[in-house]
This record gives structure tokens, C-alpha cells and sequence, in this order.
């Protein structure tokens, strides 16, 4: 008998978004749903969307915690962006400190307990959700990776399935011995397609079929959104998911 996980990452508080691909999920009745971190910096509403993600939660969802949401959480932009030795901008700031001071105490509490990653074994089948790569919050697996770096990073777990997000780039990529289910981003997708990405992973015995899938949204009204809150750097992220390419 088979089983169904879907996997989603990267929502950064866009709760139209995340409706839309509840929706989508529900309908097809998976076994488990995996939620890889980043859940509300950048967006429009992280209040809604944290009381949406603790619903999913209660309803059984497995969800952990990914960079950004450190940020949020605890103002450590060291820990949640390293690459960024020179400081982070005033955009990140500001966001930041939004996201921060709208949520309340028990939200934010509750982004800090999030697990780095959970394992989930189906079977004879051992799945890892993770926001970056195993054992990192911030080191992905971006498509212009050293193979070597990759098959280092993909050695980090005895995981088949690595489900993750981070780049914002949905993809499958299969190696035999693992597989790499990479969500993209239930919010802010930044290949170029203005929709939400998700993941189906399905499991029959030892063989694993990984597909990604798409769910529209309203664009619009999420872009106006952010561009009427008027935060430094609002516009660009208004542009982002309304093109769905990174425009910064």
C-alpha cells in the first residue's frame, strides 16, 4: 500500500497564499504534511499565518523552523544570515523588527521551540525535513552547488528523502540512494512562475515518486498588500511575488 507526504517550505507570512495550498493539500488526503521553516518574515501577515500553521500543526503537520524565523524571533542575524558579513540591510531590518513586534509573545515563543529538523519514517523509508540541508538552517542545496559540497551535504543524513526548501527554487533532484524534494516556496517563489510550489512525494515499497506542484493565488491583492504597509524594501517584495522572480 502506498503512502502520500506532501511537503511545503518557505511561506514568509504570505496567508494567501498558504490557504491556497491547504486547500490544494487537503485534497489530496496525504498520509503526513512536512513544513520546512521560513513561515513569516517578508510577508503581509505572519499573525494569520502562524494561527494557520498552528491549526495544520493540531491537524498533524510536522513543521520546523528555518533561518528567517530565528530572526524574527530573536533578532540573531548572525545565526540567521551568516553570508552576510558586512551586516544586513535595512529592508531585513525593518522586516524584521515588523514581524517581530506583530506577532505576540506566545507566537513568537512558539517559533523558538521549532525543531532544526524532525525525521519521519514510513515504512522501511526515512524522510528528513529540513529548511537548508541536514544539520544547517542556512546552507542550501542552490543549483549552482559544486557537486562535491552537494554529495557532502547529502552524506549529512542516513535519510533518503531530504525534503527542504531555502532557495526559493522548487526541484526533485534523484540520486539512487537519496533523493533531494526541494519545495520551493508556498509564498515567494523565485524561478519566474507566480504561483505557490509544494511537493507530493509518494512511497510504494522502496520506490519513491516525487513531483512538484503548483497552486495559483491572488498575486495582486498580496502585492498591494505589502506595498501599502510601506516598509523599506516593500516594493521589491511586492514585485517578487507578483512576477514570481527574485527582484531586489
Amino acid at each position: 500500500m502506498s503512502s502520500r507526504v506532501a511537503v511545503l517550505s518557505d511561506v514568509h507570512g504570505n496567508i494567501t497564499a498558504l490557504e491556497a495550498v491547504r486547500k490544494a493539500v487537503n485534497r489530496e488526503k496525504p498520509d503526513a504534511v512536512l513544513i520546512a521553516g521560513d513561515l513569516v518574515l517578508n510577508g503581509h501577515d505572519p499573525v494569520g499565518t502562524v494561527a494557520l500553521l498552528r491549526d495544520m500543526e493540531r491537524d498533524g503537520a510536522i513543521i520546523v523552523q528555518g533561518n528567517t524565523d530565528i530572526a524574527v524571533a530573536d533578532f540573531d542575524y548572525a545565526a540567521a544570515f551568516p553570508w552576510m558579513q558586512d551586516g544586513v540591510s535595512d529592508a531585513i531590518l525593518a522586516a524584521v523588527e515588523w514581524g517581530h513586534d506583530t506577532l505576540d509573545d506566545e507566537a513568537l515563543a512558539w517559533l523558538r521551540r521549532l525543531p532544526a529538523e524532525r525525521r519521519l519514517r514510513i515504512d522501511e523509508t526515512m524522510l528528513l525535513v529540513t529548511h537548508g540541508s541536514p544539520g544547517s538552517q542556512t546552507a542550501g542545496f542552490d543549483r549552482d552547488l559544486d557537486a562535491s559540497v552537494t554529495l557532502e551535504r547529502l552524506s549529512r543524513t542516513d535519510a533518503r528523502i531530504i525534503c527542504c526548501g531555502h532557495t526559493h527554487i522548487p526541484e526533485v533532484r534523484d540520486f539512487g540512494w537519496k533523493q533531494i524534494v526541494n519545495a520551493g516556496s508556498a509564498g515567494n517563489v523565485f524561478d519566474g512562475d507566480p504561483t505557490a510550489s509544494w511537493a507530493l512525494v509518494t512511497l510504494d515499497g522502496e520506490t519513491v515518486t516525487s513531483e512538484i506542484r503548483r497552486t495559483e493565488f491572488d498575486t495582486m491583492a498580496v502585492a498591494n498588500a505589502l506595498s501599502e504597509r510601506g516598509l523599506p524594501g516593500d516594493v521589491y517584495r511586492a514585485a517578487t511575488v507578483r512576477t514570481g522572480k527574485l527582484v531586489r
